[in-house]
């Protein structure tokens, strides 16, 4: 057990080891409906939250030619990438099917790509096969970087207050994807009304981070809440279960501002190009909730009215008020024809946070 998840241990975390994928995640700190209630803003009791985000892989890609490598590979246009913004960027096969979804940004000399860890090994393996002579160099920092999520109407001050020996904090990002650098820590604004924000700093300091937070009526969540919150806010993943499922625009990545169409050529460009220029999205992700007592899986088929397939499921998580909130792939037709349902039961379309681009 590494050090930053013993440290949670004395915090009552419940932490789930994969054998596959060689790494933990926390599913809850001993009171998982407690958790899940904690964020139940129809109950009118939404408390302030903090989890462990190492169930993240995060990728350190450096050397002369990084940007120019990258460049050559996401989706994204990587050279925007100045120090106080972060970007999705998909990783696409060249039929334009996604391998991955990244959140890049830039930090002093290098890049990071944050993305699911259940894909780490092949994700690392796939770039440097294509490093060839370039001078770049991708390292694994996924136990170096303690990454830590907040979330909460109260999470800013806690912040600030935290920081406030910090000669470098100056105001934290006000929009999405919004990043301040400071003298040992990085602060990223993610989605959504509600404020949250990612924090990357070192072991030493996120143990103080952790215990400051927790003293001050912060609720310790585990992964699924986490989930539940990205999933409400729109934001899609790619898991072994859906790699090479999607092009881009299939789970929303242009609406996410995760694709630049007038950047030069990437790795599966023509595909995703042509979707955008040439044809029509016909299916798109979209927010839901399942009725139902049994957890629904990421990659389910889902079907239309006639019995056919019709999509399937990108995210999910447990709902505050019952059931199971999941970002589901679907075609929009079948949507248009009638109920779309998983194993028989007829899923609740949520209104999006963001809208789509006209063509």
């Amino acid at each position: 057990m590494n050090p930053w998840h013993a440290f949670l241990t004395t915090q009552t975390a419940h932490i789930i080891e994969s054998n596959a994928t060689q790494f933990a995640h926390i599913e809850h700190f001993g009171k998982p409906l407690d958790e899940l209630q904690a964020i139940n803003a129809h109950a009118g009791n939404t408390q302030d939250i903090i989890t462990d985000l190492s169930h993240l892989a995060l990728l350190e890609v450096s050397g002369d030619d990084a940007k120019t490598f990258l460049q050559g590979q996401v989706t994204n246009d990587v050279m925007q990438l100045t120090g106080n913004n972060s970007q999705f960027a998909g990783y696409c096969t060249p039929k334009g099917r996604l391998l991955a979804l990244f959140q890049a940004f830039a930090h002093k000399d290098h890049l990071h790509l944050q993305f699911n860890r259940t894909l780490l090994e092949s994700i690392a393996k796939r770039l440097k096969m294509y490093v060839m002579r370039s001078k770049v160099m991708i390292k694994d920092v996924s136990d170096e970087i303690i990454r830590i999520g907040v979330a909460g109407t109260g999470v800013e001050a806690k912040l600030n207050a935290f920081f406030a020996q910090d000669p470098q904090l100056t105001i934290l990002p006000q929009q999405a994807n919004g990043l301040i650098d400071l003298s040992n820590a990085v602060i990223l604004r993610l989605a959504g009304e509600l404020p949250r924000y990612e924090v990357f700093t070192s072991l030493e300091q996120a143990t103080a981070l952790w215990s400051a937070f927790t003293n001050q009526a912060t609720v310790a969540v585990g992964k699924p809440v986490w989930d539940y919150l990205e999933i409400n806010v729109g934001i899609p993943d790619v898991t072994p279960a859906t790699q090479e499922a999607f092009v881009p625009q299939m789970i929303n990545l242009d609406a996410l501002n995760g694709i630049n169409f007038k950047k030069g050529c990437y790795t599966g460009q023509e595909i995703v190009a042509r979707t955008h220029y040439l044809g029509k999205v016909k299916r798109r992700t979209l927010i839901a909730n399942i009725n139902s007592t049994v957890a629904p899986q990421v990659g389910d088929v889902l079907t239309g009215t006639d019995g056919a397939e019709a999509g399937q499921l990108v995210r999910v998580a447990a709902a505050p008020r019952g059931g199971f909130d999941v970002l589901a792939e679907v075609r929009l037709d079948s949507k248009d024809l009638g109920e779309i349902k998983w194993q028989g039961v007829a899923i609740d379309f949520k209104e999006m946070p963001y809208i789509f681009p006209e063509k």
